[in-house]
């Protein structure tokens, strides 16, 4: 507990700049902040019975398939999609299988509703149906900021299911908490409380799971600007969840970091490209790293080693890279 407590006071460095704005908010009384969350939740409502079911074999080339394993919640579930084609998980698989030239089979673990608590009862699951994935995708938070769980806590949770997957051999990506400040049915100031809790969630993970030996990609305002331009195409009906293009975004940012893990990539092609410079990419602190990547959607963040070691004064190496450019503002 005391490396989970550093961990998450180590991410929240970089929430400092909005800790005075959330305790105004937070002035304004829990009482306002649960009536106004009961109203969003009328407003999204539930018009969905579940998610497809999205398990199996993508791709028709020949040979043995590679699997991969889907954790997480109810975006990873792919609630709100039309069919199993249109998870996340489904368009990985599609997009690892064209990438290879192999079948990749999709084992997908995740619930509806599912906070980090749940991800040791899924990979548990998981593991009864396949003796050893090629790689796993974690996508988790949501239900954590919403449900108000302990920081701490919800990392805990997430990084002790990382390192389990790694004395595995497997390689781990996760998809950090998506800000939930920029779901248009979230009335003002729950919006505002949700992306400063989002955020600093995110930072967490992104400390919790790269020390574990993951990659993380961070969601952050991912379908904001494409919600606030045509939110009848991007989120599904209930306003909430991406729909079919929706997720077709998001798996766009993950597929990149996928496919390095698994050295998807044709002989002679390297696992990952040189950092630039000049975009922001390279090795630094992980806490600064985690930072960065919270306010910076498609960003991932990795372990890395600089002059043959992996820590530095102030903590592990992280290499930066930005697989996006789309850029979260503060408005």
């Amino acid at each position: 507990m005391a490396e989970l407590g550093r961990i998450v006071g180590k991410a929240a460095l970089g929430a400092a700049g909005t800790a005075a704005a959330g305790a105004t908010l937070a002035g304004l009384g829990y009482g306002l902040i649960q009536a106004e969350a009961k109203i969003t939740r009328k407003i999204v409502g539930n018009p969905f019975d579940g998610a497809p079911d999205d398990d199996g074999v993508y791709g028709a080339a020949p040979g043995e398939p590679v699997q991969l394993l889907v954790l997480g919640d109810s975006t990873a579930a792919g609630m709100g999609a039309d069919n199993r084609f249109q998870t996340i998980g489904a368009i990985l698989a599609t997009g690892l299988a064209a990438i290879m030239g192999r079948p990749v089979e999709l084992t997908n673990e995740a619930v509806v509703g599912a906070e980090s608590s749940d991800l040791s009862s899924q990979l548990s699951k998981a593991l009864e149906r396949i003796d050893q994935p090629d790689v796993a995708v974690i996508l988790i938070g949501a239900n954590d900021v919403t449900h108000r769980i302990d920081r701490s806590v919800s990392v805990q949770h997430l990084q002790r299911t990382v390192r389990y997957l790694r004395t595995l051999g497997v390689p781990v990506v996760v998809g950090t908490c998506p800000d939930l400040g920029t779901v248009e049915p979230v009335p003002f100031p729950l919006n505002k409380l949700l992306r400063q809790w989002s955020r600093e969630l995110a930072a967490a993970q992104t400390v919790a799971a790269v020390e574990a030996g993951a990659r993380t990609v961070s969601m952050g305002d991912l379908l904001g600007p494409e919600f606030a331009a045509s939110p009848s195409i991007m989120f599904s009906q209930d306003r909430f969840h991406p729909s079919a293009a929706g997720y077709a975004r998001v798996a766009s940012a993950l597929l990149p970091s996928v496919a390095a893990e698994v050295d998807a990539w044709p002989e002679g092609a390297t696992r990952d490209s040189e950092p630039e410079a000049a975009r922001g990419e390279g090795i630094g602190a992980l806490d600064d790293a985690a930072e960065r990547a919270a306010s910076s959607p498609g960003t991932e963040v990795g372990p890395a080693e600089l002059r043959g070691r992996s820590h530095g004064p102030r903590g592990p190496w992280a290499m930066l890279r930005r697989r996006g450019e789309h850029e979260v503002t503060d408005v």
